[in-house]
């Protein structure tokens, strides 16, 4: 199983919480065998078809059952290369399809609703409206904002520098505000909460740590709750992407700027700018009624 996971980690370059995911499944994988008396290692096609049929008795929606498939599909991939079997039962079964459900999206009002909420009386304050504003103004995901470092800045030409899945590296524009936020927090608020002068980290929590995850949810839901405005931290992103559609950017670039790898990922986001796009016709064109 280490060796399984060294795999995931280094050769599929999954992040953690995937690698948690798969290890699971191949865990109750070893779990179901070890009550059948069967090898994990050896099944056939129709008992890898028995496991997946006991895992959705479990009542496990269809998108869990879909990443058991791929869980188990790449433990036998990883067998293959690892000589102890040659064939992958997995390529015989067909993975669930499941209903996708469209994220949510703020509108423009609503982000800026959202923004101006926050307290900038406060140092917790100016920093957390320097980091929302800069995951809005860069479609940033929350890792990818947690993992920032000063020496990813690039404020006079405009950039930052990105760290996505797989360790992918991707430059993103900062726009004028984003720009202004980050400064003020450098200048007037970081330098508070630093405890240690080594620590490259951008975002800091108020013991001067690196600002986590966790942290930063529990603030956006108390800034959430205090504007009125609902929705969650991953929204910024999906209203980041929404946003420049419906403005007029390329599907193309708005892939290249979230760090897709597929742009079929990033197809999603037309789905929402042309409900968009179908709300404004039906609200503004004379013969839409």
């Amino acid at each position: 199983m280490e060796d399984f996971r060294g795999y995931l980690t280094v050769e599929i370059r999954l992040q953690e919480s995937s690698i948690d995911t798969y290890m699971y499944e191949v865990l109750e994988l070893d779990s179901f065998c070890k009550e059948r008396s069967l090898n994990p290692e050896k099944l056939r096609v129709d008992e890898v078809i028995e496991f997946l049929i006991y895992r959705s008795d479990v009542e496990l929606t269809a998108r869990t059952l879909a990443k058991c498939h791929t869980a188990i599909k790449s433990y036998y991939n990883f067998l293959i290369l690892e000589g102890i079997r040659e064939d992958n039962p997995m390529d015989k079964i067909d993975t669930p399809r499941f209903k996708k459900h469209f994220p949510h999206v703020l509108e423009v009002d609503e982000v800026d609703k959202l923004l101006d909420a926050i307290d900038i009386s406060t140092i917790a304050g100016i920093r957390d409206r320097a980091l929302y504003e800069l995951i809005y103004s860069c479609g940033l995901r929350v890792s990818e904002a947690v993992d920032l470092n000063i020496s990813n800045l690039y404020l006079s030409e405009g950039v930052i520098l990105v760290r996505g899945k797989g360790d992918k590296e991707r430059l993103v524009p900062l726009g004028d505000i984003a720009i202004h936020w980050i400064n003020l927090y450098l200048n007037n608020s970081r330098p508070n909460l630093v405890t240690d002068y080594s620590n490259e980290s951008l975002f800091l929590n108020n013991r001067g740590g690196r600002l986590t995850r966790k942290g930063m949810w529990k603030n956006f839901k108390m800034i959430c709750d205090k504007s009125g405005v609902e929705g969650k931290l991953h929204t910024l992103r999906h209203s980041f992407a929404t946003h420049l559609l419906v403005g007029g950017a390329d599907l193309r670039s708005v892939q290249e700027l979230l760090g897709h790898s597929d742009i079929g990922t990033t197809q999603i986001y037309t789905h929402l700018s042309s409900n968009e796009l179908q709300k404004a016709f039906t609200t503004y064109h004379p013969e839409a009624q």
